[in-house]
């Protein structure tokens, strides 16, 4: 064996190394905390009360959600409020109006269902080459909005889930429009040829039939859209459970401080909220959270707001949130939505691949923004 080949070998396991390492890590960490046999005991635990206490909860709000999304299509709602809305993108976002299109789709369902329209030629025949990849920044922004926002209403959060609704839309506005400014260096300006003529409802998948009554076409919306909830629904069960059990674990301590850890659900051994404390500083006056814990949501959305959201009902319980990191959480689990997960693949689909880094580091000042813009509109309005 030639000594290029060793080396060739040794860098072929360099990932495996690191794996274990991390693995090793991590496990050697929290065993060192709780003890193994408490260690492993809560990571069962806590990854089956999230699944029986909350994924269900979420997947029966994405469920309705999904029907009333699809009955907005189904009988022309998408279509009236993209024509009322579409005149403001340009002012806005710098867009065509037709994104606003983006929007909707991608607010009633997940970030992904932006692609769809990405992906049709007379569609993006109204944007110029730099625009494209905005779409993406555009989508994630609203990605899965109806489903948070209805959660942080089903928590007993109305006013600060519109709020956190507000700061979404700003902080989307500041991702599209740097991801604009930093891919027209690259792609130009230049206008996409095609044809102009694209079908909404071909787009939208609606094809009225004038021999189907009302109630048929209710009753066949709402039914397909609830089983599109239901495969969000099902979507999420492995980032909820795998994602969020790791967080709690270094989100919350034991239960009960006198009797120590017991392997119950929920514990963990308290690391994020050191690092919290020393970020206080700037998260304090950024996003008015009043205590360290709350750092755990945003981080969590970055790669699944789904399981951001089941942090939520803990947190209320042990009062380490209000009503001001309600609508902060809103506002960053929109805009980001798990954009790290999805960000590369749907850039790659559209052909952008070469963008990635600027989308991210775009979305990411965004995200930081409607969470700031958030906090400050509950400062603003409690004044009043």
């Amino acid at each position: 064996m030639t000594f290029s080949s060793l080396k060739k070998k040794t860098f072929a396991y360099t990932d495996s190394i690191i794996f274990i390492a991390l693995i090793s890590l991590f496990f050697g960490y929290i065993g060192s905390q709780m003890g193994v046999g408490y260690m492993f005991s809560t990571i069962m635990n806590t990854a089956y009360k999230l699944l029986m206490d909350t994924v269900f909860y979420i997947m029966a709000i994405a469920v309705l959600a999904g029907a009333f999304g699809r009955l907005a299509t189904e009988f022309k709602v998408v279509q009236l409020l993209n024509m009322l809305f579409a005149p403001l993108m340009k002012p806005l976002y710098n867009l065509p109006g037709v994104s606003f299109l983006g929007i909707i789709t991608t607010y009633l369902s997940d970030n992904p269902a932006i692609i769809s329209l990405a992906k049709d030629k007379s569609y993006l025949s109204y944007f110029k080459r730099n625009e494209v990849p905005c779409l993406c920044n555009l989508g994630t922004a609203f990605g899965m909005g109806l489903i948070v926002t209805t959660f942080m209403i089903g928590q007993g959060y109305f006013k600060e889930a519109l709020i956190g609704n507000v700061g979404a839309l700003i902080g989307s506005i500041v991702s599209v429009r740097l991801m604009a400014y930093r891919s027209k260096k690259i792609l130009g300006e230049s206008k996409i040829e095609g044809d102009r003529d694209f079908d909404l409802e071909e787009i939208l998948n609606t094809a009225e039939d004038e021999k189907v009554s009302f109630f048929e076409r209710f009753l066949t919306a709402f039914l397909e859209g609830g089983k599109m909830g239901v495969d969000i629904g099902l979507s999420i069960i492995p980032g909820v459970l795998i994602i969020c059990t790791i967080i709690m674990i270094l989100t919350f301590g034991p239960i009960d401080a006198t009797e120590g850890y017991q392997g119950l659900a929920y514990e963990g051994v308290g690391l994020l909220p050191l690092i919290g404390e020393k970020l206080s500083p700037i998260l304090t006056p950024l996003f008015g959270f009043k205590n360290p814990e709350a750092i755990a949501f945003p981080i969590t959305a970055l790669g699944a707001v789904g399981a951001a959201l089941s942090l939520i009902p803990s947190f209320i319980e042990n009062n380490v949130i209000g009503g001001n990191e309600i609508a902060v959480f809103t506002a960053m689990g929109m805009c980001w939505s798990g954009f790290l997960s999805t960000h590369v693949a749907m850039l790659d689909t559209l052909g952008h691949r070469n963008l990635i880094s600027k989308a991210i580091t775009s979305h990411l000042v965004g995200g930081m923004v409607a969470g700031i813009s958030a906090h400050y509109l509950v400062l603003l309005i409690s004044i009043f």
